[in-house]
């Protein structure tokens, strides 16, 4: 192709060497210049040739992985999120009954303690009755007196162990006695009673009393007192 294009170019060079036609001359420039970039082209052709782009139609794996993804990490969020919520109404709900357990463990020492403060309230109030009824308990000392005791149910009384047998005419029936024996033990009777000894020995009292617990000794000595 060059060799072709060369001839022509002589043949242009030629015919205006001979007919001195600057025309002919300015095409001799113009050709060889056209020459030598359809020279360079082809090279350039033969060293780079050009690559041809293909395209593939099918599916996009990519894609296709990245909505998998989006989709698990959607998923294990959302695990995420009701385990946690589970996990704050079970903490929720052990507060809860912790808090009413302590509430009931409260109030059951608060009870208890209520309980415990009535009593010696109560107790306090029987203490300070009892002292009021002592410090108001006008006594006359009627002596010394000898104690025996009997069992009214052996006798087949049933007068009962409130009572005492005395003189009557030293004390009447329905006198109230204090009896403070000398290891400072008081007895409250009641004289219901009178019996034959009481005749000679009005200095005697009979006192009512269980045979299982009558003083082994039999008789005592105590201070009598009339109550009231």
């Amino acid at each position: 192709m060059a060799s072709n294009h060369s001839q022509k170019v002589e043949a242009i060079a030629d015919h205006a060497d001979a007919d001195n036609d600057s025309s002919h001359v300015n095409a001799k420039s113009i050709v060889l210049s056209n020459e030598a970039k359809v020279e360079q082209a082809n090279a350039h052709s033969l060293i780079n040739p050009k690559k041809e782009i293909t395209f593939t139609v099918g599916t996009n794996d990519i894609a296709e992985a990245a909505h998998q993804i989006a989709d698990q990490k959607a998923a294990a969020a959302k695990a995420a999120e009701e385990q946690a919520a589970a996990e704050k109404a079970a903490a929720e709900q052990a507060a809860a009954e912790q808090a009413a357990a302590e509430k009931a463990q409260q109030e059951a020492q608060q009870a208890a303690q209520n309980a415990a403060a009535a009593s010696a309230a109560s107790a306090a109030s029987d203490s300070s009755s009892a002292a009021t009824t002592a410090s108001t308990e006008t006594t006359t000392n009627k002596g010394t007196f000898k104690l025996s005791f009997y069992d009214p149910s052996v006798l087949g009384s049933g007068l009962g162990y409130g009572g005492v047998a005395a003189n009557l005419s030293v004390f009447p029936k329905g006198t109230r006695l204090k009896i403070t024996l000398s290891d400072g033990t008081v007895w409250y009777r009641t004289v219901n009673d009178t019996g034959s000894f009481a005749a000679g020995n009005p200095n005697q009292l009979d006192v009512a009393m269980p045979n299982s617990q009558i003083p082994s000794a039999g008789v005592l000595t105590a201070t009598v007192e009339v109550v009231g």
